[in-house]
């Protein structure tokens, strides 16, 4: 990759999110904002390489798609004229920032407005606020892309003839998104944990950061709020190994062969704190609070094989009393295989069999324990539909390498 390539690159990992907010709040126009976004990227790509990248590259970006933006509006006649001038203006009035004043997280909760079913917010949430491809948004939602495509074309129409404002939202108008608000940061932190699409870095560092940054400014503005307070953990528990599970050849390197010594001692205490901090509560916790709770235990072992499985299978059992999710279930049994063995694991992972053929990390977990039977030609066959199914390069290296190992 070239240094101009390597710009254009970081500045869309930096900048996307900023100039999509500053175009929606100005043209009040999710439409309008990306579009615009996107023409400003692709003119980048063809004037940066003849002209050199700018000093300020997320300047330049954002006055270009200024530009573009109102180009577009002038184009069009349906437009009352007095809105067109107010709109193509450069003279801005300050707004009032409210409770919110990074812009990011205020169209982060203006896309995840209580109009919109959640899935519609946070896959709406991706797309503009993430900058994650609309294939990246199908698999983590795992549905075809075509129906991801449609979702978040017919979430922007919603938002437009309903009138949705484009404001800072209230204090009050707070709890009322922040499940959907929490689910968008969730899954931004996993793109980035580990990226589901083949044409990108196995593990993308800036959407992690950026997530964790995000989910510290809501731990902020709602100290008390147990599930802000999980998925921060959660999230810090899990960044913490990120520099352990990829080898320098580029294989995933599963929990059992990582370098405990590499973990980030600092954020694992961190993590560490927060689930003490809402244990000690003695409230019912939730989702996010469960799965930190469950990465203390991984975190807190020594060795792989000083894990308290039992625990782990214990908090998994709540997990999926709140959230019956087929994934969560699938979790559960990967657990159960190393607290009751692999016979009984898998009878539970068949089970999940209609629900998550598309998914492959269901297939790796049949060819572990397939594999750990010793039943190798159908391990060798699982092992074949999660490789054909994984996007992941490094995963794909990882069950390569495991498939290969059966003889």
């Amino acid at each position: 990759m070239t240094a101009v390539e390597n710009a254009i690159t970081q500045a869309h990992r930096n900048e996307w999110a900023r100039v999509v907010a500053s175009l929606a709040k100005r043209f009040g126009d999710l439409d309008i904002a990306e579009e615009s976004a996107a023409e400003a990227f692709a003119t980048a790509v063809e004037r940066w390489p003849v002209d050199g990248v700018p000093p300020n590259p997320g300047a330049w970006l954002t006055t270009t798609a200024n530009r573009k933006a109102i180009d577009r509006i002038r184009r069009e006649s349906k437009r009352d004229d007095k809105q067109k001038e107010a709109q193509m203006s450069y003279e801005e009035p300050p707004e009032p920032l409210g409770v919110i004043d990074d812009e990011r997280l205020r169209l982060i909760f203006t896309c995840c407005h209580p109009a919109l079913a959640m899935e519609t917010r946070v896959a709406l949430t991706l797309r503009l606020v993430g900058g994650l491809t609309v294939p990246e948004i199908a698999r983590a939602f795992l549905v075809q892309e075509t129906a991801m495509g449609q979702r978040i074309t017919r979430a922007k129409a919603k938002i437009k003839a309903a009138r949705i404002p484009y404001r800072v939202p209230a204090a009050e108008d707070l709890p009322s998104r922040m499940s959907g608000v929490l689910a968008v940061l969730f899954l931004v932190f996993n793109e980035g944990y580990l990226a589901t699409g083949p044409d990108t870095d196995p593990v993308r560092q800036d959407l992690t950061a950026e997530a964790i940054r995000l989910t510290r400014l809501i731990r902020g503005l709602l100290p008390a709020d147990g599930e802000v307070a999980g998925l921060l953990a959660l999230m810090l528990l899990t960044e913490a190994r990120r520099t352990a599970r990829v080898s320098q050849t580029g294989e995933l390197v599963a929990l059992d062969e990582q370098d405990r010594g590499a973990w980030d001692t600092t954020m694992i205490a961190e993590g560490h704190d927060l689930v003490r901090e809402r244990l000690a509560t003695r409230l019912p916790p939730g989702r996010y609070q469960i799965l930190a709770a469950i990465n203390a235990v991984h975190t807190s072992a020594p060795d792989i094989r000083d894990t308290d499985w039992s625990q782990v299978v214990a908090l998994y059992d709540q997990l999926a009393r709140l959230d019956r999710s087929p994934i969560v279930a699938l979790n559960r049994a990967i657990a159960v295989a190393e607290l009751d063995g692999p016979d009984v694991a898998l009878a539970l992972v068949d089970g999940l069999g209609d629900k998550l053929s598309g998914y492959h990390l269901f297939h790796a977990t049949r060819a572990d324990m397939l594999r750990r039977q010793g039943r190798s030609d159908e391990s060798r066959a699982a092992y074949d539909a999660a490789i054909k199914l994984a996007g992941n390069t490094a995963e794909v290296a990882y069950l390569t390498r495991r498939r290969s190992q059966l003889g």
